[in-house]
């Protein structure tokens, strides 16, 4: 496999998606969201400034479970599922169908890393200004994770238009995948305890963390930010388990790199088969 070449169809998509209206769109709306999550989180308190890195990132959390994953799957979907005739144009030169693969989802992760990265960096600076640098590493850390959620999602895209050459049906199906992740699963685990009593329910949870992404970042995040106390039960399970907040966010990381991994690999062996 060529990295130069992966590089360089990475770099061409990631020309095509800035000139995208969509990618400067959410670049305006996330950073504009993120500001003012950040600012009036302390008005509704009654006090008037920014809010602190901590409490920046805990109020931003909602936003980037909510948001990023929705963007990355019609991003996702949208680049791989595009012209046709540029896509068959791109198979028939001289390399590899997984380089090609490889190389456009760099240059959209690249698109996506940039546009959060605006409002990340807005909000930083911002609070920076008014309340210091205090909690300046753990919002790093919420960003990188975000980075994370935003690449697992874009490896399911990948995988949903390479089995749906239609584009329609791979939209339908990644606007399912945001609905089930984000507000099915959890009902789904939570009625799965139902059936469970004691130990049972406590391996129950902990194992279904692992089978949802957005589960995952959230209590990945809420560790880092050192809300113990508002985990809900699949957090608190976890560091029951493991007995300690740096082994749970590494074990949650290493969740994260197999949800990266399973998708790429899967849309990779059905690209091999398939008659471009």
């Amino acid at each position: 496999m060529d990295k130069s070449t992966i590089l360089d169809i990475a770099q061409q998509e990631l020309t095509i998606n800035i000139r995208n209206k969509w990618t400067l769109i959410f670049a305006l709306v996330f950073g504009a969201l993120v500001v003012s999550i950040s600012y009036f989180g302390m008005r509704t308190e009654g006090f008037a400034g920014m809010q602190s890195f901590a409490r920046t990132s805990a109020s931003m959390l909602n936003l980037v479970l909510y948001l990023v994953p929705l963007v990355a799957l019609i991003m996702g979907t949208l680049s791989f599922t595009g012209d046709k005739g540029a896509t068959e144009l791109l198979f028939s030169q001289p390399v590899l169908r997984s380089e090609v693969q490889l190389g456009k989802l760099l240059g959209v992760f690249w698109s996506i890393t940039l546009s959060t990265l605006i409002g990340f960096a807005v909000a930083g600076a911002l609070v920076v200004a008014g309340n210091g640098v205090a909690g300046l590493a753990r919002y790093a850390f919420f960003v990188l994770l975000s980075l994370a959620l935003s690449l697992v999602f874009l490896c399911l895209s990948v995988l949903v238009a390479t089995i749906n050459q239609r584009k329609a049906k791979a939209f339908g199906m990644a606007l399912f995948l945001w609905f089930f992740f984000v507000l099915f699963y959890d009902l789904l685990a939570l009625g799965g305890t139902l059936l469970l009593r004691g130990k049972s329910a406590n391996v129950f949870l902990f194992l279904s963390l692992f089978g949802n992404p957005v589960d995952m970042v959230r209590v990945a995040s809420l560790i880092v930010l050192d809300g113990v106390t508002i985990f809900g039960a699949a957090g608190a399970a976890l560091l029951r388990f493991l007995g300690g907040k740096m082994l749970s966010v590494a074990l949650l990381v290493l969740g994260l790199s197999i949800w990266v991994a399973i998708p790429l690999w899967f849309a990779q062996r059905l690209l091999k088969q398939q008659d471009i």
